[in-house]
């Protein structure tokens, strides 16, 4: 890959991040099963290395581990030439601890299934010896069959709103808001290789804003290469952006507020049909319920010509200390 701009040096820098490396076996046991119980078995899994993205907080992203997931499982799959590929149709996670950003991560995958048209595996993503992370990915062969899907929801064009990092300035200049995290987020923003438009203002504060409904376009800020599995985890990446927005946005809470105490705790996606953040997608996004300082967040993706492309759900902490 050719890299000549900030825009593809982002971009470069997210596929370097999202390949990972095998680097052996684990043996899966149940040790605590009766010696005459051979049905609980053992099992092998296949371990993969990726780094970390380094963040403002000092937490591990939830969408990098979600997307690296989605890689390591994608890797176990039968990838030589002759094999018919096999997409992931749904993923469901939990987020069980906050990961280190400035350690690797090892991602140990089990087969779990391998059937005539539908593979299963099981992802543990760990650190320093304990789970962040336990996934389930499920993949299928492509089959003709009944299909429909929703309308679209109406939206802006994207090519007229303000780019995320940009509004978020103008926020923190209008509301003399000078905070050395609120900064550092801020140029993170800028050298994402995903690049976000919000529809509406920013400022949840701002009366017409308090709603359970969000909507936004993203786009990749270069050229992502031409690859399914690198191509869904990018999305699975990109998911996990915005997803508790709704319910912060219904409170009139914003994520520069200190009382704020917010993590993901668990994560479900459908890829529905193919698409790229190489192009422009949106994202429509709400909450239907919070409560016992958890939330519920919900959303779909939509490309520009309005096929539905992955329908999201994650459910978050999200919490106002005193």
């Amino acid at each position: 890959m050719l890299v000549t701009t900030d825009a593809e040096r982002a971009v470069e820098g997210l596929v370097r991040l999202l390949t990972l490396r095998e680097v052996g076996t684990a043996h899966i046991a149940v040790s605590d099963a009766p010696e005459t119980d051979t049905e609980m078995g053992d099992s092998e899994a296949q371990v993969f290395i990726g780094a970390s993205e380094k963040q403002p907080h000092g937490r591990v992203f939830g969408g990098q581990v979600l997307a690296q997931g989605v890689m390591a499982a994608g890797l176990t799959l039968d990838l030589t030439p002759d094999a018919t590929p096999r997409p992931i149709h749904s993923l469901h996670a939990y987020f069980m601890r906050p990961g280190d950003d400035t350690q690797p991560i090892r991602f140990a995958v089990e087969r779990m299934m391998d059937g005539k048209s539908f593979s299963t595996r099981r992802v543990h993503a760990i650190q320093h010896g304990r789970p962040i992370l336990a996934m389930s990915a499920s993949f299928q062969e492509r089959a003709e069959g009944m299909e429909h899907q929703d309308p679209m929801p109406s939206a802006p064009d994207p090519r007229g709103l303000t780019e995320m990092s940009v509004a978020l300035g103008d926020l923190m200049d209008r509301q003399g808001i000078d905070d050395e995290r609120a900064e550092q987020h801020l140029a993170r923003l800028r050298k994402r290789a995903i690049r976000q438009y919000p529809v509406g203002s920013v400022d949840p504060r701002e009366p017409a804003t308090r709603s359970n409904r969000y909507q936004l376009w993203m786009r990749a800020a270069a050229a992502l290469p031409d690859d399914q599995l690198l191509t869904s985890a990018i999305l699975a990446y990109a998911s996990d952006f915005q997803m508790l927005t709704p319910s912060l946005r219904n409170h009139g809470v914003t994520f520069f507020d200190p009382r704020l105490r917010v993590a993901s705790l668990d994560h479900a996606m459908w890829f529905h049909r193919d698409a790229s953040l190489s192009d422009w997608l949106l994202f429509d996004l709400e909450s239907p319920s919070a409560q016992s300082g958890r939330a519920l967040g919900r959303g779909t993706v939509w490309t520009e010509g309005g096929r539905l492309v992955a329908s999201l759900a994650q459910e978050g902490m999200t919490r106002l200390k005193a």
